[in-house]
């Protein structure tokens, strides 16, 4: 349960650095995403999800 409270808490840090150090970048890319086809944003959240998964399976496992 605290590895689950930990990645959330990192989660948030990184978050919110994003809006702390680059926000005008942040807006850019939010104006950016409906010109986005669906099926990019999807085949890009997989792959994030897969990355992140076989991260912690080489570093936990």
């Amino acid at each position: 349960m605290s590895d689950l409270v930990t990645g959330f808490a990192f989660f948030l840090i990184i978050e919110g650095l994003v809006y702390a150090l680059a926000p005008h970048f942040l807006v850019a890319m939010a104006k950016l995403l409906p010109e986005i086809p669906e099926q990019h944003l999807r085949f890009s959240g997989l792959a994030a999800v897969a990355l992140g998964v076989v991260i912690v399976w080489l570093v936990r496992g």
